[in-house]
């Protein structure tokens, strides 16, 4: 290959990697926001100028090496342990009215918006300790794994701010960007979050009111089924584990299918019934548990099979100790 066929070749290598990975810079982003969203330039210029990168944020997102992941009687103890339990119980009890108006309106039991509370911040206490702007501003322009995602949560952020007159350089939440007492990365605030008080603003870092509102209004948004099931153990056939554990992890395929592939439930959900097949490590060996579409809805709020079933297992010891 001469060098003139050699050069044009790179140079189309390399111009496919930049339109693979299009670097957007902050001005960029500012141009955009002001022509989209109305944003005064000089206002966010001074504002993103004041955001501080943080390399402790990009280390805390760079995934670590690959190794064998923690088993779930692990896991499970990190969220479903006595602490957590007499919390979510407390937390109950102070918040009771709140909590039975919020699953009389939205349908989601009490017991899963307290454990969900509690898996993620204990029941209020840990919200985080990060700038939002600087935990977004960091992953928006200095981490291009997922730079696109945290540029439109940045986007979200600067909205919400403006439309609940909050100070962008106040708010502090995860090294993610998530915020207040459930959580909420900007986006879902955006959707999902509601002033459950009545006061006109929707406060879900200090009000437990919205907070509790917020997470239920997110999960009846996201599906949850009143009344509905949410996991239940089940047993499969030898010869089937690899086909159903195979399967996409959503509740895409009913019962009857299951069956037919080697699920072996007796349970008194019909057969059109809708289900996804899971496998957890315990001391003893793997168990199998038979999922629904209320546990795919947990699932929404961490794409995780030992999370969702955290949060399903301390909701149902809290509620036990109640």
């Amino acid at each position: 290959m001469n060098k003139i066929k050699l050069f044009t070749l790179i140079g189309i290598l390399l111009s496919f990697t930049v339109l693979q990975a299009k670097v957007v810079t902050q001005e960029e982003f500012i141009n955009d926001m002001v022509s989209k969203h109305n944003f005064n330039k000089l206002y966010l210029t001074q504002l993103l100028g004041k955001a501080e990168v943080k390399s402790k944020i990009i280390k805390l997102m760079t995934p670590r090496k690959k190794g064998k992941a923690k088993p779930w009687h692990k896991y499970r103890t990190i969220f479903v342990n006595d602490k957590k339990i007499k919390g979510g119980v407390k937390f109950w009890r102070n918040n009771a009215k709140t909590l039975q108006r919020a699953e009389k309106i939205f349908g989601v039991p009490a017991k899963i918006i307290v454990s969900i509370i509690g898996v993620e911040t204990i029941y209020g206490k840990n919200t985080g300790s990060f700038r939002v702007l600087d935990a977004l501003v960091t992953l928006a322009f200095y981490y291009p794994r997922r730079a696109d995602y945290f540029r439109k949560e940045l986007e979200n952020y600067l909205i919400l701010t403006r439309e609940e007159r909050l100070n962008p350089l106040r708010q502090k939440g995860s090294y993610a960007g998530a915020m207040g007492i459930g959580q909420f990365m900007p986006s879902s605030f955006l959707n999902y979050a509601i002033d459950f008080d009545g006061d006109g603003k929707r406060n879900i870092w200090t009000n437990n009111v919205d907070a509790i509102g917020s997470v239920a209004n997110y999960f009846k948004q996201h599906g949850w089924k009143t009344g509905s099931p949410v996991i239940t153990a089940t047993k499969i056939r030898t010869n089937a584990i690899k086909k159903l554990l195979s399967l996409d992890f959503a509740p895409k395929y009913t019962l009857q299918q299951l069956k037919k592939w080697g699920l072996l439930y007796f349970g008194k959900e019909p057969n059109y019934t809708n289900g996804m097949v899971i496998d957890l490590e315990t001391k003893l060996g793997t168990a199998y548990w038979l999922g629904f579409q209320n546990y795919y809805v947990i699932t929404r709020y961490n794409r995780s099979k030992h999370y969702a079933m955290a949060v399903y297992q301390l909701a149902q010891e809290i509620e036990n100790a109640k």
